[in-house]
């Protein structure tokens, strides 16, 4: 059982010790080498990392990178494992032993879900972020894939999703995973030509991906088996609380990431 899981990073970082994960420098084209492979070798999207976040990180293990299962974690955010930290949180990543022994089990991975409690996840988007990205992928799905669309519409619902673009796949769902993905957001890409956001707001085909997953999980009434995720960094609640806050109220839309 070949597994690879990919760690952006657009850093040199501490990273996980198991050989199934791969540090990957995503965004890596023009930029100085890291010491990691990078994701502008072979066939690639990399120039494209300043809107597609970690996704120039998946395209290109679906172009690139032979393995039975491909999975996708952050410098930052990690998989968490049973064992109990020792020296540093990662001592305490899930490790290749316990990954083999969910997929014996499962195809799939992910991260348990994040949930949103007060608001649901079209009006959580509208109130951090532009929505006219989202507002238009729903018509790409409505226009080019139907039988997807009524899972879109949930969003105006649903107060929990898998976040992070994180999972560990099966290579035969993350191929058709992949192309369903990356079609939906080239049609994106041609209908928001021209569109000027800050560097901040461009990156929306990462953030609308996010909400794409369990969109296509759904729809292929696929199983998957859920895992804790960890912050690799100390997050200041206080301030990412009033930040929502301040969305939602007052329509001030997040400016940078927390």
């Amino acid at each position: 059982m070949d597994i690879k899981i990919l760690v952006a990073t657009h850093k040199k970082y501490e990273m996980p010790r198991y050989s199934c994960y791969l540090p990957l420098h995503v965004g890596k084209k023009g930029k100085d080498n890291l010491g990691y492979v990078g994701d502008d070798t072979g066939e690639n999207i990399s120039e494209k990392n300043p809107y597609y976040c970690e996704l120039t990180g998946v395209y290109w293990a679906w172009k690139n990178l032979k393995a039975d299962y491909i999975g996708l974690a952050h410098y930052r955010r990690q998989f968490k494992g049973r064992n109990k930290q020792k020296n540093s949180l990662f001592d305490t990543v899930l490790s290749d032993i316990e990954i083999k022994e969910l997929l014996k089990e499962t195809d799939i991975i992910l991260p348990k879900k994040r949930n949103y409690y007060i608001e649901n996840l079209y009006d959580h988007y509208k109130h951090t972020m532009y929505i006219e990205p989202l507002d238009i992928t729903g018509e790409i799905i409505k226009e080019f894939y139907p039988e997807y669309h009524q899972n879109f519409l949930k969003l105006y619902k649903r107060t929990s999703a898998h976040m992070f673009n994180m999972f560990i796949m099966k290579r035969e769902y993350f191929d058709k995973y992949c192309e369903w993905l990356f079609d939906i957001l080239g049609k994106l890409e041609i209908r928001m030509q021209g569109k000027d956001y800050d560097s901040f707001h461009a990156r929306f085909y990462g953030r609308v991906s996010e909400l794409l997953l369990d969109i296509w999980l759904e729809t292929n009434n696929l199983k998957y088996k859920e895992v804790p995720v960890m912050s690799m960094e100390k997050i200041n609640w206080l301030k990412k609380g009033g930040s929502f806050l301040l969305a939602k109220f007052t329509g001030r839309r997040y400016g940078k990431s927390f």
